[in-house]
């Protein structure tokens, strides 16, 4: 399982959306992940699965390991979608048994939720997937730049986003690493009920909280020896410009959204806001 947490990793290619302007994958993402809420028909799914198949394509990440990131979340979507199958009632009843009732509103509620929430996911681990921690950490400070003026620490906040990220992957190995040690000693991780679980992980937790302390007690002094004092006055080896396909980005993430509302939203086939 932890082997398959795949957010916040980046995956090397050479693809069109590797290439593209971190600030155009920043905003497209954020433009992506509110469009998700902005449509009430099937044909805004249908527009949705298109355009997210197309960027599937051009970045050139194996569905397999997109598919494999979904994996940890499996209980999060059971969960949601059994809350909207029996607690939404509405339309004509399709089952019932004691307190159990399964109604037709209910049951495309339940539906479209987890289409939304599988899109939600897969849409923000593509921009992770394809784009670096620092050129994530220069794109997030360059947006947020403007607040700059009103001495909001921009750097200082990219830059912890940044190694947040950075720290998800690593951690995950460490974890990894502790389970197989424990388990190759004759620790039992998998049998028993939920409380016995739970307490077969302190003896992961303990060194994994040590390892991170001492992992962040390097980045530190590492940065400290380097003479870092924060973004004032700090120069880039690679300033971020726009290019002709990042205004073409822009301009197919924007027709995009709008097709998504218009149509999503005035199309036939309505199946009532989600």
């Amino acid at each position: 399982m932890i082997r398959d947490i795949t957010i916040g990793q980046y995956y090397p290619a050479k693809s069109i959306l590797h290439r593209l302007d971190p600030r155009v994958k920043l905003m497209g993402t954020l433009l992506y992940l509110v469009s998700l809420f902005l449509f009430s028909s099937i044909s805004g799914y249908l527009i949705t699965t298109l355009f997210l198949a197309i960027v599937i394509y051009l970045s050139k990440v194996p569905l397999s390991y997109i598919v494999k990131g979904l994996r940890p979340i499996i209980m999060l979507l059971m969960i949601t979608v059994i809350f909207n199958l029996f607690l939404t009632r509405s339309g004509d009843v399709l089952f019932h048994a004691w307190i159990f009732t399964i109604t037709e509103g209910g049951l495309r509620t339940a539906v479209y939720m987890a289409i939304r929430l599988i899109y939600l996911i897969i849409g923000s681990s593509l921009m992770t997937f394809t784009t670096t921690p620092n050129e994530l950490t220069d794109g997030i400070e360059a947006l947020l730049y403007p607040l700059n003026k009103v001495h909001v620490p921009v750097h200082e906040i990219a830059m912890v986003m940044s190694i947040a990220l950075r720290f998800i992957p690593i951690l995950l190995e460490e974890t990894d690493k502790i389970m197989k040690a424990q388990i190759a000693r004759g620790a039992d991780l998998e049998s028993g009920n939920m409380i016995q679980k739970a307490k077969s992980m302190i003896p992961i937790l303990v060194p994994l909280f040590v390892s991170a302390f001492r992992r962040a007690n390097d980045l530190a002094m590492a940065m400290e020896a380097r003479c870092y004092r924060g973004g004032e006055g700090r120069t880039k080896m690679k300033p971020l410009r726009y290019e002709k396909c990042d205004y073409v980005a822009y301009l197919i993430v924007i027709v995009y959204v709008v097709a998504v509302v218009l149509i999503g939203r005035y199309v036939p086939l309505h199946i009532g806001m989600l």
